[in-house]
C-alpha cells in the first residue's frame, strides 16, 4: 500500500504575470467600421422582406429597461443587418454598449470615466515612483442599480476586478510580473480590512478562488520552471522566497513575509551548479514570478514518483453495449494512445469491464508467443480478488501493438450481450485493489445503474417530489459504500472520474461521492447514444482531451498565510486531510478551488501575502512544486474594502457555500441564504456607506459590484438550484458538480450565459482581429427575452451547452445563407451542427459559434464541448422552454425576473 502523501508539503510556482484574457467570449467590441457597399446591397435584400420597424437586439441593448423588460429609448436600427432596410448604422461604443440617448449617455460617460480614474478595464498602473505620497487604495463609486438608475449590463461583468495597489517598493524586484494574476488566484477582496470585527461589519467574504492551472497542457501555460533544486525556505512556517521577502545582512539573509523570520540564503542561491558559474540572483525566478514551479529535490519524496496509470472500468451491461458506448470509447482510446502523457516511457494501462461479474483482460507483451489478450472472469461480487497479479497493468509502450489489437477486439466480445445487470460498485473494490499498491486514475465509463454488489443503488427517484421540500433527499448520497470507498481511495492515491451517459435514472448524487473525495470529475451525458453523430462526436472529442491532459499525481495543496490570518474552509473536489492541508491522488487541469480566510489577529502590516504551494508529480516522473503567491493591501476603511470588492470571486465563494447548503439543508434553504446574502450586503452599503437615501426608490451600490445582483438571480435560477419540478434529479446533481468545480470564467459563463445577436452583427464580428487574430465576437446582450427580435438569429451559451435561437419571422435569404436551405421547415430541430457553406454569413456563424466555445481564449482549461441545439421560435416548445430558462432576467417556471428581483430588493433595502 502507498504511503499518505508526506504530511508536510505542497506547493509550486507559475511565471504568468499578465491580466486575465479578456479574449474570446469575454472581448469586448470597438467601433464597427462601414460596411462595404456590396455588403450593404446584400444585406438589403435580407431585410426588405422584413418588418420595417423595432430595432436589432445589437441596436437596442443599451436602453432603459422598464419594469415590463422592454427597453426604451432604443436607438435607430443597425444598418445593413437582416431585418433592416438600409439605414445608417449607428457607431458601436467601445465596449459593446449601444448609443444612448443623450441624458442616458452622458451617464454612461460619466461612469466610464469613473471607471477609468479607479483602473477599471484597462491596464494596470504602475506603482507609485519612491519619494511621491503613497497610492490611495480604489476610490468608493456608488451607482444606482436600480432600472431608473444605471442598470446592470452584461458587460459589467467583463471589466477587470479591483486594481491591487500595493505600497511602492513592496516587491524586491521590480517585475511586472511580481503580484500574482487573477487567471491564477483571485480574492474576494483586494483590499484586506485589518481586523476580523471590520471583515464581519462588512458582511463581505475574504477567500481566494484558486485556480492552480490555466491550461490542459503545460505547452500552453508559460510557467517558469526552477531545475537547480536550490528551494529557500522560511525555517519556521515554510513559505517560498518570493518577490516579497526582504534581504539584509549584505543579502546573506533573508525575511520571511509571512511570519518575519531572519533565514540563511542557501550557499547555491546564487551559483549555477550545471554551468559552474556565479548568476545574478535578482534574474531568478522566483523573485520575479509570483508563479513559478521547482523541480523538487529527494527530500519532498516518501518513494521514488509513481508512473501515470489509468484503470479503465467498461460497462458491458445491455446498456452500456446497445448505446453504443463500449465500441465509442474503445475507438476513441485506441485513437488517443499516441496523446496519453508517456515521455518517461512508464505509463501503465489496465481494463476492466463489469456486468454482472467482472472481466480482466491480461494483454501480453508485444512479441510475445501468444499476441491474444484473455478475459479473467470472477463471478464472486462480495471478494472479488485478483486472477493474476501479473499483466493486468501493462506498460504502453512494451505492449503498444496488442493493446491496440486488444481495444479493436474489445467491442466484439460483448456485442450479442443481454446482460441488464452492473456491479460497478465490486468492479470499483476490484479496481482499487488492482492499483492501490502504486495509485492511479480509474476512469470509469457506465451507462447502467450499478444495481448488484457492492455499493448497489435502487431506482428511487419520485416525480411527485421535484420541486417540493422533499426532493432534497433525492440529492443526498443513497448508499454510504460511495463516501467511505472515495475516502479509502484518496489514502491510496487512487483518483477516480465517472462519465455517466445513462437514459434511465443513474443516481448521479451517489456516484459523484467518488470523484468529489479523489479530486476527479463527474461528466454526465444524458440520453446519449452513439447513433446521434453528434453525441458521438462531443464524446470523443471530450475524451480524447481527457486523456492527453497532464495531470499532476499525488498532489497536495496548502495554502500559507500572514501571521494573523489561517485558512478556515475549503471547498472543491478534494480529500481535506488535515486542518489546511488539501490531498489530491490526481489534480485534474479543469478545476478551481475556494479557500476561505480567516482574520485572528489584528494586522499591522500595509498588505499581507497569500502563498498557494501544490506539491505534485508530473506526468513524466518528476517531483515539482508550483508556488502562487498573492499580496493584498489592507485598510481601516470600509469603503477601501467595498470599493475593491470583486463581484466575480465573491459569486464563485457563494456558489460554493450554496452548493454545500442545498446537499445538507435543501435547495430551498441554498436559494433563500443567496437572496438574504444580497439583501444583506444591499443593506449594509446603504447604513454604512450610502450617505442617506437616494430619493426616488434608487438601491445604491458600488459599481465595481453592480453586477452582483445578477449573477446572485443567476445562480438561483442555475439549473442546480431553481425552483422547477421539471428538472430530473441526475440533471440537477451534475449541475451541482459543476457549480462547485468549474474555473471561475466558466462559472460565470454557467451562470450568467453569453447571448449573441447574428443576423445584425457587425462587419468585423466573425473575423480575425486585425491586430491580435483571434476572432472579433459580436457585442454581447443582457439575457432577457427584450432583445430577441422575431426576425433575428441569437447564439445562446453557457459554456456546456449551445443553442442557435430562429426567431419565427427569420427571412429566408438569412435561413439560405446560414443553415444552405431557404426553408425553415426542413431544418433539423435539436441537437444538430451547422453545415460548412461557400458563404460570408455561414463562416462568420461558425467562426462566432466556435469561438464562443472556446475556454482556452478565458483563461481557463476544460476538455468540455458544448453541443448545439437548433431551436425555433415556432418549433418544438420544450427545446424553445429548455433555452428560455437561460435568459435570467425573465420569468421563468417558478422563478422571478430581474425587475421583480429588484424590486424585491430595494422592498428589504429601503424599509
Amino acid at each position: 500500500m502507498a504511503s499518505p502523501q508526506q504530511p508536510y508539503d505542497d506547493g509550486g510556482p507559475d511565471p504568468e504575470g499578465g491580466q486575465i484574457n479578456q479574449d474570446g467570449a469575454y472581448e469586448q467590441q470597438q467601433s464597427a467600421p462601414a460596411p462595404a457597399a456590396g455588403g450593404k446591397k446584400k444585406r438589403d435584400r435580407y431585410a426588405g422582406q422584413a418588418y420595417e420597424f423595432g430595432a436589432g437586439a445589437n441596436a437596442g441593448l443599451g436602453g432603459q429597461q422598464q419594469a415590463g423588460g422592454q427597453f426604451q429609448g432604443s436607438p435607430a436600427p443597425a444598418a445593413g443587418g437582416y431585418g433592416f432596410p438600409g439605414q445608417q448604422q449607428p457607431a458601436q461604443p467601445s465596449y459593446g454598449m449601444p448609443q444612448q440617448p443623450a441624458l442616458i449617455q452622458q451617464g454612461v460617460q460619466g461612469v466610464t470615466q469613473q471607471f477609468q480614474q479607479m483602473g477599471v478595464g484597462s491596464a494596470p498602473q504602475p506603482q507609485q515612483p519612491p519619494g511621491q505620497p503613497a497610492m490611495r487604495l480604489n476610490p468608493l463609486v456608488p451607482v444606482d442599480i436600480s432600472m431608473q438608475g444605471q442598470p446592470f449590463h452584461v458587460s459589467d461583468l467583463d471589466q477587470a476586478p479591483p486594481l491591487i495597489i500595493l505600497p511602492p517598493n513592496s516587491s524586491v524586484t521590480p517585475s511586472p510580473h511580481a503580484n500574482c494574476p487573477p487567471k491564477y488566484v483571485r480574492s474576494t477582496l483586494n483590499a484586506m480590512p485589518t481586523t476580523a470585527s471590520l471583515l464581519k461589519k462588512s458582511k463581505l467574504p475574504f477567500a481566494l478562488v484558486i485556480q492552480p492551472y490555466a491550461t490542459l497542457h503545460d505547452a500552453e501555460d508559460d510557467v517558469p520552471v526552477q531545475y537547480d533544486q536550490v528551494i529557500a525556505r522560511c525555517r519556521r512556517c515554510r513559505t517560498y522566497i518570493n518577490p516579497f521577502a526582504s534581504f539584509l545582512d549584505h543579502s546573506h539573509r533573508w525575511r520571511c513575509n509571512m511570519c518575519n523570520l531572519t533565514n540563511d540564503v542557501p550557499q547555491s542561491f546564487d551559483w549555477d551548479s550545471i554551468k559552474q558559474q556565479s548568476v545574478d540572483r535578482w534574474q531568478r525566478p522566483e523573485l520575479n514570478y509570483s508563479v513559478s514551479e521547482f523541480v523538487a529535490p529527494q527530500e519532498y519524496m516518501v518513494r521514488a514518483p509513481q508512473p501515470l496509470i489509468y484503470l479503465f472500468l467498461f460497462d458491458v451491461s445491455y446498456a452500456g453495449v446497445s448505446s453504443g458506448l463500449l465500441a465509442t470509447a474503445a475507438r476513441c482510446i485506441l485513437e488517443s494512445l499516441e496523446r496519453i502523457p508517456n515521455t518517461d516511457r512508464r505509463t501503465r494501462l489496465g481494463f476492466m469491464a463489469v456486468d454482472s461479474s467482472l472481466h480482466y483482460f491480461q494483454v501480453p507483451r508485444d512479441g510475445s508467443e501468444s499476441n491474444e489478450a484473455r478475459m479473467l472472469v470472477v463471478s464472486d461480487l462480495d471478494e472479488p480478488f485478483l486472477p493474476t497479479p501479473e499483466d493486468l497493468l501493462v506498460n504502453l509502450s512494451e505492449c503498444r501493438a496488442n493493446i491496440e489489437t486488444f481495444l479493436e477486439k474489445l467491442q466484439g466480445m460483448f456485442a450479442n450481450t443481454t446482460n441488464p445487470s452492473s456491479a460497478m460498485g465490486s468492479a470499483l473494490r476490484a479496481g482499487h485493489k488492482l492499483i492501490s499498491h502504486v495509485g492511479g486514475k480509474m476512469t470509469v465509463l457506465s451507462a447502467s445503474l450499478p444495481n448488484i454488489g457492492y455499493g448497489q443503488l435502487q431506482t428511487r427517484e419520485d416525480k411527485k417530489l421535484l420541486g417540493t421540500s422533499k426532493e432534497s433527499s433525492l440529492l443526498q448520497t443513497q448508499n454510504a459504500f460511495y463516501k467511505s470507498f472515495a475516502v479509502e481511495c484518496s489514502k491510496t492515491q487512487v483518483s477516480i472520474d465517472m462519465f455517466l451517459f445513462s437514459a434511465q435514472y443513474q443516481d448521479v448524487a451517489s456516484l459523484s461521492n467518488l470523484p468529489r473525495y479523489t479530486g476527479g470529475q463527474t461528466y454526465f451525458y444524458p440520453a446519449w447514444n452513439a447513433a446521434r453523430t453528434e453525441d458521438a462526436m462531443k464524446f470523443a472529442s471530450e475524451f480524447s482531451e481527457y486523456l492527453s491532459s497532464e495531470i499532476g499525481l499525488e498532489a497536495v495543496l496548502r495554502v500559507r498565510t500572514t501571521t494573523g490570518l489561517r485558512p478556515s474552509a475549503f471547498y472543491g473536489n478534494f480529500f481535506n486531510r488535515s486542518s489546511d492541508l488539501c490531498a489530491f491522488p490526481a489534480m485534474p487541469r479543469d478545476q478551481a478551488y475556494v479557500v476561505e480566510i480567516a482574520i485572528d489577529e489584528s494586522i499591522t502590516k500595509a498588505f499581507v501575502c497569500l502563498q498557494v504551494g501544490v506539491l505534485h508529480t508530473t506526468c513524466n516522473g518528476e517531483r515539482r512544486i508550483r508556488v502562487l503567491t498573492l499580496s493584498i493591501p489592507t485598510t481601516q476603511i470600509l469603503a477601501e474594502v467595498y470599493a475593491s470588492a470583486d463581484q466575480l470571486a465573491i459569486t464563485a465563494y457563494f456558489s460554493h457555500k450554496a452548493v454545500e447548503r442545498a446537499l445538507s439543508s435543501g435547495l430551498d434553504a441554498a436559494r433563500d441564504a443567496v437572496q438574504a446574502k444580497v439583501i444583506e450586503l444591499l443593506q449594509t452599503y446603504k447604513k454604512e456607506l450610502g450617505g442617506g437615501n437616494m430619493g426616488g426608490g434608487g438601491l445604491q451600490f458600488p459599481v465595481n459590484m453592480r453586477g452582483l445582483p445578477i449573477l446572485f438571480l443567476g445562480l438561483m435560477k442555475n439549473l442546480g438550484l431553481r425552483k422547477s419540478a421539471q428538472i430530473p434529479t441526475d440533471l440537477r446533481s451534475a449541475a451541482l458538480c459543476l457549480l462547485s468545480t468549474l474555473p471561475l470564467p466558466l462559472l460565470m459563463q454557467y451562470i450568467y450565459p453569453r447571448l449573441y445577436s447574428l443576423h445584425d452583427m457587425p462587419d468585423d464580428a466573425g473575423q480575425p482581429s486585425p491586430t491580435t487574430g483571434a476572432i472579433t465576437m459580436p457585442p454581447a446582450l443582457n439575457l432577457s427575452s427584450g432583445n430577441l427580435v422575431p426576425f433575428g438569429l441569437y447564439l445562446l451559451d453557457d459554456g456546456q451547452t449551445q443553442f442557435l435561437w430562429l426567431g419565427r419571422d427569420a427571412v429566408p435569404a438569412l435561413i439560405a445563407d446560414v443553415f444552405g436551405t431557404d426553408d425553415k421547415a426542413q431544418l433539423k430541430q435539436g441537437k444538430t451542427t451547422l453545415p460548412v457553406l461557400d458563404t460570408d454569413m455561414n463562416e462568420r456563424v461558425r467562426a462566432v459559434v466556435e469561438k464562443s466555445a472556446d475556454h482556452r481564449g478565458l483563461g481557463a482549461g476544460s476538455i468540455i464541448r458544448p453541443p448545439m441545439y437548433l431551436v425555433r421560435e415556432d418549433g418544438e416548445p420544450s427545446l424553445r422552454l429548455w433555452a428560455q430558462t437561460l435568459l435570467v432576467e425573465d420569468r421563468a417556471d417558478q422563478g422571478v425576473s430581474w425587475a421583480q428581483f429588484l424590486g424585491t430588493l430595494r422592498e428589504k433595502v429601503l424599509s
